[in-house]
């Protein structure tokens, strides 16, 4: 019994022998390997005139484990059905493309891949499509959508080497739409991206904000003709038509701030200032003080001219100074450097006086053109800026003039319009820690 037993264990084996050397033409190659009912069935190998398999087969398709190479392609890892299905990696040349799962032939469910930039993906894909995943190249990494290519599309957070971080929309690999962004020792910027640039907080105007005005005597004197204020009927009615400005509800606002010139250089007084101060304040409405610059005269003596010519009572806000200078008066006085010397003196005297640190009042291009060079004033001093556009001011920022055309019920003509940087809890809390005490 046990030399048959052995008899028949020999036949299987060169029956088995002899099903591996199976040689014949399949799909218009050269198949070599096992087969069952004339179809290649077990392990076997498939070359082709650009295309070899070598790998498990089952009722002649490729199924389990193999290796498909077709040219600088090459696929290792499980088959079903004929199709990538299961976990396999696909390389080109020396590159890994992609490894992870497959379903049917596509891409379905975690994975790891280099895009053609070198950066490295471990990502979520969706019937072949990449959907989420982290993003890592030389200077970060990106945790969000991505698009088939590899790109930011959609939400997503980006962390850069030196610690930058945004989280938002993206679209093309650039931050587009709504976001926000920390820089280490600088401002958290929030609010509208283009083009992978800041454009700011796109601001909706109701009557939660918190809004002010500033006068002078053009509120007053217009061409020959005078105007009182009323003081008891003041409410904004209109925002302005110069730029576009996103409104719900009706504009019928309170106003609760004013800031009133006082003068301007060292000689020039409005003869209106002291009745409009004290009809404002008795309306309950707060005030501030603002004087115009002069590029002409010594910025001592016109922050003393101020002071003696302006109230200074507890409870009114920060004094201004309004800065409105033309380059050629710049140049005039012996550039930026004597400009700014000029407003840190004006600056250093009022803030004696008062206790508080007063405030800086500029236009956009001001910014744009000259703050920067002055990176103390920029650090230490709030600004108010006039910027007429639709997107709020990315400054140190405590107001916000947002229209030069506005209109208020109680004044005749045009008023500046102006905005508090916050909702009610900030206001309060600058009431209660910035004005005069």
């Amino acid at each position: 019994m046990q030399k048959i037993f052995y008899c028949v264990a020999a036949a299987t084996l060169l029956a088995m022998c002899l099903s591996c050397n199976i040689k014949k033409n399949y799909e218009g190659g050269k198949y070599q390997g096992e087969e069952k009912n004339g179809l290649p069935s077990g392990y076997g190998t498939l070359i082709q005139k650009h295309t070899t398999y070598n790998g498990f087969w089952e009722n002649g398709k490729m199924n389990g484990y193999g290796t498909l190479i077709n040219g600088k392609k090459r696929y290792v890892g499980e088959f079903k059905n004929g199709y990538f299905s299961g976990y396999g990696e696909l390389t080109y040349g020396d590159s890994v493309a992609y490894s992870g799962q497959w379903k049917n032939g596509k891409r379905q469910g975690k994975g790891l891949c280099k895009d053609s930039m070198g950066r490295h993906i471990c990502g979520l894909w969706k019937a072949d499509m990449l959907v989420w995943g982290t993003r890592t190249d030389l200077n970060g990494t990106y945790i969000g959508q991505l698009n088939n290519k590899g790109i930011a599309e959609g939400h997503g957070r980006y962390i850069s080497n030196e610690g930058r971080e945004y989280e938002g929309l993206w679209k093309d690999d650039r931050r587009e739409g709504f976001g926000f962004s920390i820089v280490a020792h600088h401002q958290l910027k929030a609010g509208e991206w283009e083009n992978d640039k800041y454009r700011g907080e796109k601001v909706v105007y109701t009557s939660e904000r918190i809004y002010g005005i500033d006068v002078s005597k053009y509120q007053h004197v217009i061409g020959r003709h005078k105007y009182p204020i009323y003081w008891n009927q003041v409410r904004i009615s209109n925002l302005g038509n110069i730029s576009k400005k996103r409104v719900n509800g009706n504009v019928d606002y309170k106003i609760s701030f004013v800031y009133i010139k006082s003068t301007e250089g060292t000689t020039m007084r409005n003869k209106y200032y002291a009745s409009d101060y004290r009809q404002a304040r008795a309306n309950g409405i707060y005030i501030g003080s603002y004087h115009f610059f002069s590029t002409l005269t010594s910025p001592a003596v016109q922050a003393k001219f101020f002071i003696r010519n302006s109230h200074f009572n507890k409870g009114d806000f920060p004094p201004v100074l309004d800065v409105e200078p033309m380059p050629s008066q710049i140049r005039k006085m012996g550039g930026t450097g004597v400009m700014f010397n000029h407003i840190r003196t004006w600056m250093n005297i009022v803030q004696q006086r008062t206790g508080v640190r007063p405030i800086l009042y500029v236009s956009q291009t001001f910014v744009n053109r000259y703050l920067s060079l002055a990176p103390d004033i920029k650090k230490n001093y709030d600004v108010w800026i006039a910027r007429y556009g639709e997107y709020k001011p990315d400054v140190r920022l405590v107001y916000w003039q947002l229209c030069p055309d506005g209109r208020v019920k109680g004044i005749h003509g045009e008023v500046d319009i102006n905005v508090f940087n916050g909702y009610r809890s900030q206001y309060d809390e600058f009431i209660n820690n910035q004005t005069i005490r």
